[in-house]
């Protein structure tokens, strides 16, 4: 017998066993593919955020109607002044299943109070951009102790306009909103009515002193500006008070007393 015919039913009954030894052995899974999602997060409200606020997105699995949405991958983001903020979300693609439905929730939070949060479905993974903008909405109570315009205010500036150095132009909004202060000349009193980023100034009476032109007519620029005012922003951090009227434009710009 030749050494062909010797080698040959050996090699054969090797080759049959590592078959049927890899029939038995599962196969490996396969790596999980990482992939991500991109955007930004803005809201309306001119609102500074303090820079520990935290913004969280989520995905989620929103397939079933009568059941709770199921969270597949989050990420935590420093918001640190931003605006609109930045966001990168990791997930495993292999979660991921055909004829599922994915969408966004985001939220911002400050020391464990929620301020912000999506109140409209944002769908993702549905063949397009992998890149979302989402906008946030105010909750009832959100934001409050870094957004309150009530206090003391000293004017800097009117419609961006400087004002007299030695000439006091002061505002305060008590907490019920009544309204004092001095426009530079004579006491002024009023009221203030404060719905969320809205403002408006009812007739504010003064009293009835005579001045030097220059202070009498800043006091009146002072007090058309109150009346055109329609929302407010703070910039909390430098202790700024914004008073904008109907198409955003700044009328007043006033500093924490």
């Amino acid at each position: 017998m030749s050494d062909r015919n010797c080698v040959n039913p050996i090699s054969r009954r090797r080759l049959i066993g590592l078959a049927a030894l890899a029939a038995l052995v599962p196969a490996a899974p396969a790596f999980a593919a990482t992939r991500r999602l991109t955007g930004s997060v803005s809201y309306r409200e001119r609102i500074a955020l303090p820079p520990h606020a935290v913004l969280e997105v989520r995905l989620l699995d929103v397939s079933l109607a009568d059941a709770p949405s199921k969270t597949l991958a989050v990420t935590r983001v420093k918001t640190r002044h931003r605006m609109p903020i930045p966001y990168r979300l990791r997930y495993d693609d292999s979660r991921i299943r055909r004829n599922h439905t994915y969408a966004l929730q985001a939220q911002i939070t400050v020391d464990g109070k929620l301020w912000f949060v999506t109140t409209t479905r944002h769908s993702v993974l549905t063949g397009g951009r992998d890149e979302t903008d989402i906008k946030v909405e105010r909750v009832s109570g959100g934001g409050d102790e870094a957004g309150d315009p009530r206090g003391k205010w000293l004017a800097e500036s009117i419609r961006r306009r400087g004002v007299i150095d030695n000439l006091q132009t002061v505002l305060e909004i008590g907490r019920d909103g009544r309204v004092s202060g001095s426009g530079g000349c004579n006491r002024i009193s009023g009221k203030a009515e404060i719905s969320g980023s809205r403002i408006s100034f009812g007739p504010v009476a003064s009293t009835r002193m005579a001045c030097v032109p220059a202070a009498m007519d800043q006091e009146a620029k002072f007090l058309a500006a109150l009346g055109d005012a329609r929302k407010w922003r703070i910039d909390d951090r430098r202790g700024k008070l914004y008073l904008l009227d109907g198409q955003g434009g700044e009328v007043l710009l006033l500093a924490r007393m």
